[in-house]
């Protein structure tokens, strides 16, 4: 009996070795080596599989580029130094896509709003915008539930007394978190850039400022009294042209209800 179990054993483990090393001989005669300049390429992408190039991943996007399909400037977390390196590869100039850092335009904090409701459905921002536009009091805030935060390949995004909060030092710029957010309310700004609009709201003043005390007013003060004309107020709410920003903060400090941030004095 043993010594039939022990043969039976035996043949299996020799059908395995055979199989083993026929489909080893398969591979090294047969297969498809794997292009040398797609490994080249992906070696010089980050790895964070953001997406921001426009692909499903760095794989994706160090093929296409092999190929010759698809802008070889589109890493915007790779910067200068996967831009130089792609040069090299290709033998293409590469001008390095500009680094962008993510920011949210609410600053509708649990001081500043408050809810209209107690959902207690599915814990997405996504789930919660399809119930009467969410739960907060502004139809136009940030929900709480870190969607966001949940794709952030860098953990650059927190939620902190009700809103997502972004870490500039972590952000790599790669817009993962700009895709998720059902609202819309986080945009990508210049790295260097230092003063942002916070809010979102579209209505009236006088709405706005019901809903939520941190809210645009559309006031226009910010601008009039920004020097490079780099603010104009339009469907009731601030926005930046960043091409023409300085980050004086002069536009910060004159908002009345702290709507518009500058980091450097706040």
């Amino acid at each position: 009996m043993w010594i039939d179990v022990l043969i039976a054993v035996a043949v299996v483990a020799a059908i395995s070795v055979l199989l083993g090393v026929l489909l080893a001989l398969f591979i090294r005669f047969f297969g498809i080596e794997e292009d040398e300049r797609v490994k080249n390429i992906r070696e010089a992408l980050p790895g964070a599989n953001c997406g921001a190039c426009g692909f499903k991943g760095c794989a994706d996007y160090a093929e296409a580029l092999a190929r010759g399909e698809g802008a070889p400037n589109l890493c915007v977390p790779g910067g200068a130094g996967t831009a130089t390196a792609l040069e090299a590869i290709l033998g293409v100039e590469v001008k390095a896509a500009g680094a962008k850092v993510a920011f949210v335009r609410c600053n509708g904090d649990a001081t500043a709003t408050s809810k209209k409701a107690d959902y207690k459905g599915i814990a997405t921002c996504r789930a919660c915008s399809m119930l009467y536009a969410g739960d907060g009091a502004c139809a136009y805030g940030c929900l709480g539930c870190g969607d966001c935060a949940a794709v952030c390949p860098t953990d650059a995004i927190c939620l902190d007394d009700g809103i997502a909060r972004i870490n500039r030092e972590l952000c790599i710029g790669c817009g993962a978190c700009v895709r998720a957010c059902p609202k819309g309310i986080i945009s990508l700004a210049p790295a260097e850039a230092t003063t942002f609009v916070v809010c979102s709201n579209k209505d009236k003043g006088a709405d706005a400022r019901k809903v939520c005390k941190n809210a645009c007013i559309a006031c226009k003060k910010c601008e009039k009294i920004c020097p490079e004309g780099a603010i104009k107020v339009e469907g009731n709410l601030a926005s930046i042209d960043y091409s023409k920003c300085t980050g004086c903060g002069a536009c910060a400090e004159g908002c009345p209800t702290g709507a518009i941030k500058n980091i450097k004095k706040n």
